[in-house]
C-alpha cells in the first residue's frame, strides 16, 4: 500500500500538500491518526510552507482553525484522523459555520475498499458532516482530488463563508494523479471572496427611509469586521450622527468609546440603558446580523412593530424574525460604499443619545470596580485588564462569566477583529485553544485568553501546546467553582433549586506551573493590576487564576439567563 517513492509519480497525498501551499496556507492545526499517515509524511518530506500544529484534542484544532481565519481574514485548516477524530473535530467545524467564518476541516478514513466490512474506525462522515457544514465532499477519487479543493477554497469563501468538510480515505491518499491538476484560484484563499454587490434601487429605497425616521440606529453583526468595512461604517455614521449598536460578535465594528456608539445591546452583554435606546428608535438596521434570540432579546428589542432595513449575504435572515421594510442581500461592505456615495449628511443626534446611555450603563459598574473586600468582582477584572493591556491586545473570551461581562465593559481602544469569542453555540472550552489560534495568527500582538474554571477544565490539555510553542498568551481563569450561567438559570427561573452545577475548586496556578507555565493565583483586588503587569513583562505563557464572585451571586450584564 506505501507508494515506492523512486517513481515519479504523485499521490494524492502528496497533491494535498501542493494543493493547500499553493493557497498560501502557512499553518494547519491537527492531531494525528493512522489512517492520516500517508499525508503526514507528505509533510514530512515536501517542500512547502505549511506549519503543522499539533494539537492535544481534534476539538481544540477545529477552534485554532476559526480563530485564525477570524484575525487574518484566511481560511482556517484544521484536520483530524478517521472515527473518534472526526466526531471530535466537529464543534469548532460548526461554530465557524454558524459565524460566517471560512474554515476547512480534513479529515482521513479508512480505505474505500474495506467499507462495509466493519474496519477500526468506520464512520460515514458524509452523512454526519452533512447539516453541519456548507459543504461536504468524500474525496472518493484520486483523479477528481484538484477539482475538490477548489471546490472546497471557493465555497468556503465565497457568499456567505462557512466551513467545509473533506473526507480523505487512506487508499486514495497513496493513489497516483497527474501533476498538471494542481492549480488554484488564489482569490478563494481569503474571505469574503466574490462579494455581491448591492442593487442600487434597493440602496434608493434605504436612503429615502432613513431621511424620513427621526431617530434610526445600526445593529450590526460580526460581518462588518470580517469584511474588513470598520472604515465605511464610521464614515457613514458619523455623517449621519446615528447610534450604532454591535451583537456580541460585531464587537470592536467601532472603537468602544466612539461617541456614537452604543455597545452591544441584548441578553447578553447589554443593559437597561441600552434596552431603552433600541426603544425609542423608530427605524432599526440590521447590517450582517441575523438578529438572533440573544441580540434582540428573544425578539422583544426591538420590537415586532419597528421598522426594519436589513442588509446580509444570506437571503435566509430576511424576515425570519421580524417583517422586513426592505432587505438588501449584498456584501456589507459594498452596501456601506454605496449607501456613502449618494447619502446625504443628517444629524439624529446619536451622540447626544449615546452619551446619555453610556453615563447610565457604566456608573453601577464603577461603583461596583471599587469594592476591594470580599471574593473579587467580575467589574474588577474587566477594569483592570483594561487599564493595563496594550491597545492592539486580542481578547478570547469563553462563554460564561467571561463573556456578559467583556462584551458589555471592556473598552476597545481601537476598531477590528480584536474580540473573539463563539457565539454561535457558545460552548465552553473556546477561549483557551482559540487563542492559540489567535496568537499563531497574529504573532507581533498581544493575545488574552479569558476564561471560567469550567471551561479550564475542558480545554487545559492545549496548555502543553502553548508552552511546546512558547507563545505569550496571558490565560486568565476567572475561578469560583461552579457552572456559573446555569446555576444563575436555576436562581432566576428554577426558585434556586440548585442541581449538579457546583464542583471542587481547582488549583489552576499549580496545573499551569506543571505544564511550566509561569502562574500567579489572586484572591485580593488590590493585587491584581500588579500580577497582570507581572505577566506582560514574562516571555511566555503566563496565567493567572483569579479567585472570583460566582456568577449567580454577581449583578452581571445579562437580562435572561436561558436565551
Amino acid at each position: 500500500m506505501i507508494k515506492n517513492y523512486n517513481t515519479n509519480q504523485l499521490t494524492a497525498a502528496e497533491g494535498m500538500v501542493k494543493l493547500l501551499d499553493a493557497y498560501n496556507v502557512k499553518h494547519i492545526f491537527g492531531l494525528c491518526g493512522d489512517t492520516s499517515l500517508p499525508f503526514y509524511d507528505a509533510l514530512y518530506r515536501l517542500d512547502h510552507s505549511i506549519n503543522h500544529i499539533l494539537t492535544r484534542d481534534e476539538r481544540h484544532a477545529s477552534y485554532m482553525a476559526d480563530a485564525y481565519a477570524r484575525v487574518t481574514g484566511k481560511v482556517g485548516i484544521c484536520e483530524g484522523p478517521s472515527g473518534g477524530g472526526a466526531t471530535y473535530i466537529v464543534p469548532g467545524v460548526v461554530e465557524a459555520n454558524e459565524s460566517s467564518i471560512a474554515l476547512i476541516s480534513l479529515t482521513s478514513d479508512v480505505p474505500i475498499s474495506s467499507i462495509g466490512h466493519f474496519p477500526l474506525t468506520e464512520l460515514d462522515q458524509e452523512k454526519m458532516f452533512k447539516p453541519l457544514t456548507k459543504w461536504n465532499k468524500k474525496i472518493d477519487k484520486a483523479k477528481k482530488l484538484g477539482k475538490i479543493i477548489r471546490t472546497a477554497f471557493k465555497k468556503s469563501t465565497s457568499g456567505r463563508p462557512g466551513a467545509v468538510h473533506l473526507c480523505f480515505p487512506f487508499d486514495i491518499q497513496t493513489s497516483e494523479i497527474k501533476e498538471d491538476d494542481i492549480w488554484v484560484e488564489k482569490k478563494f484563499s481569503t474571505f469574503p471572496a466574490n462579494p455581491l454587490k448591492p442593487n442600487t434601487e434597493k440602496i434608493d429605497k434605504i436612503i429615502k427611509e432613513i431621511s424620513k425616521s427621526k431617530n434610526p440606529m445600526i445593529i450590526c453583526g460580526g460581518a462588518i469586521k470580517n469584511c474588513n468595512a470598520e472604515k465605511d461604517l464610521k464614515k457613514f455614521i458619523e455623517s449621519q450622527n446615528m447610534v450604532l449598536a454591535t451583537s456580541v460578535t460585531g464587537k470592536g465594528t467601532l472603537a468602544d468609546e466612539h461617541p456614537n456608539y452604543l455597545g452591544v445591546v441584548g441578553s447578553n452583554g447589554g443593559v437597561l440603558a441600552t434596552r431603552e435606546a433600541i426603544k425609542k428608535a423608530d427605524l432599526i438596521i440590521f447590517i450582517g446580523c441575523r438578529a438572533g434570540s440573544v441580540t434582540t432579546e428573544k425578539w422583544k428589542y426591538p420590537s415586532s412593530k419597528k421598522k426594519i432595513i436589513h442588509i446580509d449575504i444570506d437571503q435566509k435572515v430576511f424576515s425570519a424574525n421580524y417583517k422586513t421594510l426592505i432587505s438588501l442581500k449584498s456584501d456589507a461592505k459594498l452596501a456601506l460604499v454605496a449607501l456613502n456615495k449618494k447619502i446625504k449628511k443628517n444629524d439624529f443626534k446619536g451622540k447626544e443619545i449615546v452619551k446619555f446611555a453610556k453615563i447610565r450603563k457604566f456608573s453601577e459598574f464603577e461603583e461596583l470596580v471599587k469594592i476591594n473586600h470580599g471574593l473579587i468582582k467580575p467589574e474588577r477584572i474587566v477594569h483592570d485588564l483594561n487599564v493595563t493591556l496594550p491597545e492592539d491586545t486580542y481578547i478570547v473570551v469563553d462563554a460564561g462569566t467571561p463573556c456578559p461581562y467583556f462584551a458589555a465593559y471592556y473598552k476597545h481602544k481601537r476598531c477590528g477583529k480584536y474580540f473573539l469569542t463563539n457565539r454561535a453555540h457558545g460552548a465552553l472550552g473556546y477561549a483557551l485553544p482559540a487563542a492559540i489560534g489567535a496568537q499563531i495568527g497574529k504573532p507581533k500582538s498581544k493575545v488574552v485568553s479569558i476564561m471560567g474554571d469550567g471551561s479550564f477544565g475542558l480545554a487545559v490539555g492545549e496548555l502543553e501546546t502553548a508552552v511546546r510553542l512558547n507563545l505569550p498568551i496571558t490565560f486568565i481563569v476567572i475561578s469560583n467553582s461552579v457552572y456559573g450561567w446555569i446555576k444563575a438559570g436555576q436562581k432566576s427561573g428554577f426558585e434556586k433549586r440548585y442541581y449538579s452545577v457546583d464542583f471542587t475548586r481547582t488549583d489552576h496556578a499549580a496545573v499551569a506551573s506543571a505544564y511550566g507555565i509561569k502562574s500567579w493565583t489572586v484572591s485580593e483586588s488590590n493585587q491584581l493590576i500588579k500580577t497582570i503587569k507581572e505577566s506582560l513583562k514574562h516571555n511566555g505563557p503566563t496565567l493567572i487564576d483569579i479567585i472570583s464572585q460566582p456568577l449567580q451571586d454577581a449583578r452581571a450584564p445579562v437580562s435572561d439567563w436561558i436565551a
